[in-house]
């Protein structure tokens, strides 16, 4: 392995690899784009390359550091995440790592801290983790990791480097799956289109789970009617119960309509993430305008990124209903 083995992102990769060569690697990075498309694996990725054993700017993937980073337990390179059972990172966590990164590396090389997903940093981990940034100790990294920007405090986005991810093309995710997971080409096709780009995405869903549950969340969403608030409700209800499955509600629904848009505007399949379901898209295209999708676009966005920062998910989902039985015809 090595980052000659990484689907898509070259641009990123190019800008990183430079940073490596020539020993001017930023002290805190922002890794920033949807779920999936491969961030936590990059941070990772460039872990490896600062302390493999075995190559210069780049990773082999098998010497001790890169099996020990892979595993989680290098001594030098720390992955921070909600405790078990809390909702978010907390001052404590980032007071914990500000005194890790202080102390000598073990292996002379950069302490590495990964916070994924930095949208979960609350207001106090933030403000001192600022303070972090501001003074960075010496021979540290720190690499933050969102789906997007809006979560973190100004200050503390302009602390670091940013850099953006885009959705991995569906040839290149079809092509992943079906070389490395020997997937057949058929399936390979429909999970690189109903993961939106997003590698990490398309390896966790089921083929025949996913079709079964698009099949009841069309109807739910065909079902609702202008100003139909009642269904809207237990729309939301239904879905709100199960975190990791309201985010895939509402990650399939952002695809959904972006389905619809496209067909209204163009009249053409060939595009489409559901194309198996076209009959289903042309019907619900002809029930809003144009305008309202692109604001069930945008609601559906804004309802996921809610999600994610852990706010209740019956009125987020409640609030996306709403707006979209209100743009109903």
């Amino acid at each position: 392995m090595s980052f000659g083995h990484t689907v898509g992102h070259q641009k990123q990769l190019v800008i990183l690899r430079a940073a490596l060569a020539s020993e001017r690697l930023h002290h805190a990075y922002l890794f920033v784009g949807p779920e999936g498309v491969g961030k936590h694996t990059i941070a990772v990725a460039l872990a490896k390359a600062i302390h493999c054993q075995a190559k210069a700017d780049d990773f082999c993937g098998q010497c001790v550091n890169c099996a020990r980073i892979a595993d989680g337990n290098h001594p030098d390179v720390r992955t921070v995440e909600p405790l078990p059972d809390k909702k978010e990172i907390s001052i404590q966590q980032i007071r914990e790592i500000e005194r890790e990164l202080n102390y000598r590396s073990f292996t002379g090389k950069r302490k590495i801290v990964i916070i994924d997903p930095a949208i979960l940093l609350n207001a106090a981990a933030q403000n001192a983790l600022l303070k972090t940034l501001e003074e960075p100790p010496q021979e540290s990294l720190i690499i933050l990791i969102a789906p997007n920007a809006g979560g973190l405090l100004p200050t503390l986005r302009s602390r670091c480097l940013r850099l953006s991810f885009t959705p991995v093309s569906r040839p290149e995710v079809a092509g992943y799956l079906q070389n490395l997971h020997k997937k057949s080409a058929e399936e390979a096709a429909f999970l690189a289109a109903m993961s939106m780009g997003s590698i990490g995405v398309a390896l966790a869903l089921d083929k025949d789970a996913l079709t079964e549950k698009r099949q009841i969340w069309v109807g739910r969403l065909g079902a609702l009617k202008a100003g139909d608030f009642q269904s809207a409700m237990t729309t939301a209800e239904a879905v709100a119960g199960n975190r990791e499955e309201a985010l895939r509600f509402i990650k399939w629904a952002e695809s959904w309509y972006r389905d619809l848009l496209i067909y209204r505007m163009t009249s053409q399949p060939d595009e489409l993430v559901n194309l198996d379901m076209q009959a289903e898209v042309e019907q619900q295209a002809a029930q809003m305008s144009a305008d309202g999708i692109r604001a069930a676009i945008a609601n559906a966005i804004g309802a996921g990124a809610g999600i994610q920062r852990n706010l209740n998910r019956r009125m987020v989902l409640e609030k996306f209903l709403f707006d979209v039985v209100s743009d109903r015809r």
